[in-house]
């Protein structure tokens, strides 16, 4: 097999491992992983965790590398690397889309338009209900079922729903 059709198969079968706090993502949706290799006969994935202390990693890479050994994979290394730092920029527009349609409203704004290292007033975004659409919404909790996201409602559906924070 050519090395390009193996990249391209390790590549496929990467993309096919749901991140198991949101699993209507692949953790390629997420842009967690940064590149997919042969060197010497290993398959090198290198991955960049959302947060530094993120407790579904080590899922994530156990997943990984059963994923690659039903493609045909022998040896897998997985790399964590922390540069550059993920931002929730690198979550495809697809991606966002299927978020919302699970009943998670996406990252809204971009993190890396963000103009002071240290935003000397919080201003909440605007978070539109992945139900009805609504912008009329308010958040309800700074943290939901995982530090990454946050609980918030509309009043105009009354459903209560995640937003996935921008980071």
């Amino acid at each position: 097999m050519s090395l390009v059709r193996a990249r391209a198969e390790y590549w496929q079968a990467v993309g096919e491992v749901l991140d198991p706090e949101v699993p209507v993502l692949s953790v390629v949706d997420l842009g967690i992983v940064r590149d997919v290799r042969e060197e010497d006969g290993t398959v090198v994935v290198d991955v960049t965790p959302t947060y530094s202390g993120c407790p579904a990693m080590r899922v994530i890479e156990d997943d990984i590398r059963a994923a690659l050994h039903r493609a045909g994979a022998g040896e897998v290394r997985v790399n964590t690397v922390f540069q550059p730092v993920w931002t929730t920029d690198w979550i495809s527009a697809d991606a966002r889309e299927r978020l919302r349609a699970y009943g998670i409203a996406p990252p809204s704004g971009s993190a890396a338009v963000a103009t002071e290292l240290v935003p000397l007033l919080r201003r909440a975004p605007v978070v539109p209900c992945p139900a009805c659409g609504s912008t009329r919404t308010e958040q309800r909790s700074e943290f939901g079922s995982t530090a990454c996201k946050a609980i918030w409602y509309c009043p105009d559906c009354r459903q209560p729903f995640e937003y996935l924070k921008a980071i």
